[in-house]
């Protein structure tokens, strides 16, 4: 199965995207929650939730359809019987992928609405989407292609992780560590598939990597824990700027509340603020 850089590219594109936008909402969220005496969900958080399961489906709905229609694509036809063979498998195992994605998209935004689901069931989606993805990545046909399995098989680490710490949260909702761990799951496996881009489809022409070479695999094993690293540098970075942003908000605005999760400033207490302007009665005055 051939890789394509501008494929592997539009995919990373899409997972580390979402763990950019995790990597500044979750601390954001925390540092909210933490503050807040009340521990009364937002509407903000509920908006961002369903923004994130829209994006996440129209995503997931539009690599079915660029899978499926493009010039060399199978539209749709999963078996030819005038080859009596299958059709374009290539196609068909990304088409899988995206399609789990999609079902999670519409979990996301589902979960949200006032049908009451059970709770957890948006990040019980997103497990097996991942858990499918990294069991296609696992079992697909590398034939002889040792350089292009070992680059596979390490994405696959970072999306069973992943799948793991959206699993744990069904039962642990709003843990900050899980949620942390999973973000930065999300930055190495986005990174990782524009790296197995560069090595596998060059973009700038050329066949890839010496599949033959072993210093190869050591150096790219090397590269996947340097690509953590920078996850983690991102996932620190975007925290702290998080926290920055926060003290300074509220520093400005008093009593005013900070909608952390759509950016928005929300006046909170009219109550409290109504009874400030009245003056306060004295005893001597029963």
């Amino acid at each position: 199965m051939s890789t394509s850089f501008l494929g592997s590219a539009l995919r990373g594109t899409f997972f580390f995207a979402f763990g950019l936008w995790w990597s500044v909402r979750y601390p954001l969220k925390y540092l909210r929650k933490k503050g807040d005496a009340e521990g009364q969900p937002s509407s903000g958080t509920q908006r961002a939730e369903i923004f994130e399961g829209a994006l996440k489906a129209l995503f997931a709905l539009v690599g079915i359809l660029v899978e499926q229609f493009v010039p060399t694509g199978p539209h749709l036809q999963l078996y030819s019987p005038k080859t009596r063979s299958w059709t374009d498998l290539t196609h068909w195992h990304y088409s899988t992928i995206y399609l789990f994605f999609l079902l999670s998209g519409i979990m996301d935004m589902v979960s949200q609405s006032r049908l009451k689901l059970p709770p957890g069931l948006d990040r019980l989606s997103l497990s097996v989407a991942l858990l499918i993805e990294g069991l296609l990545f696992c079992f697909r046909d590398y034939s002889d292609a040792a350089l292009d399995h070992h680059l596979h098989s390490l994405l696959a680490m970072a999306i069973f992780a992943g799948a793991l710490c959206a699993l744990l949260e069904v039962f642990l909702r709003d843990h900050i560590i899980l949620e942390t761990f999973r973000t930065s799951s999300f930055l190495l496996q986005g990174s990782w598939l524009w790296q197995i881009g560069f090595v596998l489809s060059p973009p700038w022409g050329g066949p890839g990597w010496d599949q033959s070479d072993p210093s190869n695999l050591t150096f790219l094993t090397m590269c996947f824990c340097w690509h953590y690293l920078g996850a983690l540098a991102v996932v620190g970075t975007n925290a702290a700027a998080s926290r920055c942003c926060n003290e300074s908000c509220q520093l400005k605005f008093g009593d005013i509340d900070v909608e952390l999760d759509c950016g928005l400033c929300l006046r909170r207490g009219t109550k409290g603020s109504r009874s400030a302007l009245l003056p306060e009665s004295s005893s001597d005055d029963k």
